[in-house]
C-alpha cells in the first residue's frame, strides 16, 4: 500500500515501512502463542525502533497504524518530530455506522463472530473498503481489494484478524489519552484524509484539529486507502510538511 509514497519520497528521506506481526511478510504465530493486541503490536514496533536505533522520527498513521503509532508517541513523545494522520481516528464520532457490527461483536463475541467472518472474506466488502460509496467501481484496479482478500484467506489469518478486531475496543478506551497527548505535546501534525471513506467519517477528520489547532487538514478526493487514489498529492503534502520541521 505504501509503495507509491515510498517511490515519491525516497530521494529525500529515510523511509521505513515495517510489516506488523501477523501482516505482510512478518511472522504470523498462532494466536495461542502470541497475543494479537494493539498493545502487543505497539510493543513490537517499539522494540523495532530500538533495534534500528531510531531516536527521532515522524510517524505516518493510517487505520491500524493510528492506534499503534499513537501508543508509540504517547510512550516516547520526545522522539516524535511530527505526525501524519491519514484516515485514522481518535474520536468516537469518527466511527461510521459500519462499526455497529463490530460494536455488537465486542458486546457478544460468540453471537456475532459469523458476521465479522463474512465481512472479512466477501468481495463486496473488499470493494467497499477500497472504493467506498463512489460510482463506477469498475474504474478501479481490482487487485487493490483482491490482494487484500487473498491475504485474509491465507491459513491462520482469519484467527489473527478476529483477535485484533475484538481488541480494537481497547482503542476507544485510549482515545482520551491520545487527545490529551495532542493537546499537551502539540506535535507538528498533518492530516490528509480521503473523503470517500466508509470506515472513518469526515467528522473524525474534523475532530483532530480540536486537540491540535495548529494541525493542517487536507481533504482528498480519495477513499480509505487514499494513497491508491492520490499518491502524488499526498507525497507533495508530506514533503512540504517534513521540510518545515526543525532539524
Amino acid at each position: 500500500m505504501f509503495e507509491p509514497l515510498l517511490q515519491r519520497l525516497a530521494a529525500d528521506y529515510r523511509l521505513i515501512a515495517p510489516d506488523y506481526p501477523g501482516f505482510g511478510h512478518s511472522q504470523a504465530p498462532d494466536p495461542s502463542l502470541y497475543r494479537y493486541s494493539f498493545d502487543a503490536i505497539a510493543g513490537a514496533m517499539a522494540s523495532f525502533t530500538e533495534a534500528l536505533a531510531l531516536e527521532r522520527y515522524s510517524l505516518y498513521l493510517q487505520d491500524y497504524g493510528g492506534p499503534i503509532g499513537l501508543r508509540l508517541a504517547v510512550a516516547r513523545p520526545e522522539r516524535v518530530r511530527g505526525l501524519i494522520i491519514q484516515n485514522a481516528v481518535l474520536h468516537e464520532e469518527g466511527l461510521t455506522p459500519l462499526w455497529a457490527v463490530r460494536r455488537a461483536y465486542w458486546a457478544d463475541r460468540a453471537a456475532n463472530e459469523a458476521k465479522i467472518r463474512a465481512g472479512m472474506h466477501a468481495i463486496a466488502a473488499g470493494v467497499a473498503r477500497h472504493v467506498g460509496g463512489r460510482p463506477y467501481p469498475e474504474r478501479y484496479n481490482p487487485d487493490l481489494w483482491m490482494d487484500e482478500l487473498a491475504f485474509l484467506r491465507r491459513p491462520g489469518m482469519e484467527a489473527i484478524q478476529l483477535e485484533l478486531i475484538y481488541d480494537y475496543r481497547s482503542n476507544l478506551s485510549a482515545y482520551p489519552a491520545w487527545q490529551a497527548y495532542l493537546r499537551e505535546q502539540r506535535p507538528p501534525l498533518l492530516i490528509v484524509w480521503g473523503v470517500h471513506d466508509p470506515i472513518f467519517s469526515l467528522e473524525g477528520a474534523y475532530a483532530i484539529p480540536r486537540e491540535q489547532p495548529a494541525a493542517q487538514l487536507v481533504l482528498l478526493e480519495a477513499g480509505h486507502f487514499a494513497i491508491n487514489d492520490a499518491a502524488d498529492e499526498i507525497a507533495e503534502q508530506v514533503h512540504r510538511f517534513l521540510a518545515r520541521l526543525p532539524p
